[in-house]
């Protein structure tokens, strides 16, 4: 798949390609009926418009470097590294690899981190320089003193929680089991936000149960555990078996469909050090977001042939349901706000939302990419 994001051997630049105007005349006329033989007032043909826009449009898919990506100094560091973990919502991390060398990172590797809290320690031990990560965990981490910081949104949604016919309702958890992979881990901190926004206690109103991803589908299929909160390919595995209903769905069910699921977050001494290095992996993990959105077949294609993932059918409807076109849509900042202050309010951290944001959002790169980057 290399080929498909490389800007080396495609034989054009669209930074050289000229799309000469036929001279301005008369006032071009459209034809009643259809036939639109020039636009109005721009002396372009309909061919001419139509070949310019998707010229363009294939630059943006191919990855080519946008001219303020070429007029920026090169990256501080060539060498860079990212988790890889067995979530496929991460996608846009895969999928930028190939972009990432034309931003001129030469030494492009990604770590193996264990589900739950492998991300956060990566990041926070400068193991890896930045990663996509689920927000609210990297909230709690930060918290805790870990030396992280939120640089971007990347996508809208991508867990749900699935009940027995006991839970119709978040406020049905008061005093049901919920199975979760390990203590502290993203099931258990969105979750407990999630339960807190209806006025439940986390600490006090659910009986936490830990167990393997295989196990808890057969133990919610027995009904001897009542809910379970999935990330991708877990609630696809979990429908394809036909196993319990979806109680939320969070790229679709307010208010989860209005907040970021999962960020881009740097460690903060990478960050510091390297700030071009960080704007141009922003740059090519958010137009990577871009290709998942517009190419989710190929994108599915390139994580199973990578080994991101096993399961092409899985991989694709995890494509389908996520919105990754909508970062530009959403402000980061809303998010920390709403998840800090859920978990606040359950004692899940000790610092005030306004200070945690304060300290720990660098949205500078976003700012100047979102300018960049428009639709």
């Amino acid at each position: 798949m290399n080929e498909i994001f490389s800007d080396s051997g495609l034989g054009f630049s669209l930074r050289q390609s000229k799309i000469e105007k036929r001279p301005r005349g008369p006032k071009s006329k459209m034809v009643e009926g259809g036939n639109m033989n020039y636009i109005r007032g721009n002396g372009w043909s309909r061919r001419e418009f139509l070949g310019a826009a998707a010229l363009a449009g294939a630059g943006a898919l191919l990855g080519l470097p946008s001219e303020t990506a070429t007029a920026e100094p090169p990256p501080e560091t060539t060498r860079l590294r990212l988790v890889h973990a067995p979530t496929v919502c991460f996608a846009p991390q895969y999928m930028a690899e190939e972009l990432l060398r034309s931003e001129g990172f030469t030494d492009v590797k990604y770590i193996k981190v264990p589900p739950g809290v492998g991300t956060g320690k990566a990041l926070a031990s400068g193991e890896a320089d930045l990663s996509m990560w689920f927000a609210a965990s990297a909230i709690t981490r930060i918290d805790a003193g870990d030396p992280i910081v939120f640089l971007a949104g990347v996508h809208i949604g991508c867990f749900e929680l699935f009940g027995t016919n006991r839970v119709r309702s978040i406020r049905d958890l008061k005093g049901k089991t919920v199975a979760i992979a390990s203590k502290g881990g993203p099931q258990q901190i969105f979750l407990s936000s999630m339960v807190a926004y209806v006025g439940l206690d986390p600490n006090k109103d659910i009986n936490w149960v830990i167990h393997p991803f295989d196990e808890t589908m057969q133990l919610l299929a027995q009904g001897k555990v009542d809910a379970f909160l999935g990330f991708p390919p877990q609630p696809q595995q979990i429908r394809a078996k036909k196993i319990g209903h979806v109680v939320v769905n969070s790229m679709m069910d307010r208010p989860w469909s209005q907040y970021f699921c999962c960020t881009l977050n740097g460690n903060r001494e990478f960050v510091r050090k390297y700030p071009v290095a960080t704007k141009r992996v922003t740059r090519a993990i958010l137009k990577a977001t871009d290709i998942c959105a517009r190419e989710p077949v190929r994108t599915a294609r390139f994580l199973v042939d990578k080994g991101y993932t096993d399961n092409y059918d899985y991989a694709l409807q995890t494509l389908k349901d996520i919105p990754y076109g909508k970062w530009r849509e959403h402000d980061p900042e809303d998010t920390l706000r709403f998840y800090s202050l859920r978990l606040h309010e359950v004692g899940m951290i000790k610092t005030a939302p306004k200070k945690l944001i304060a300290q720990a959002a660098d949205w500078r790169f976003l700012r100047e990419l979102k300018k960049e980057l428009k639709a």
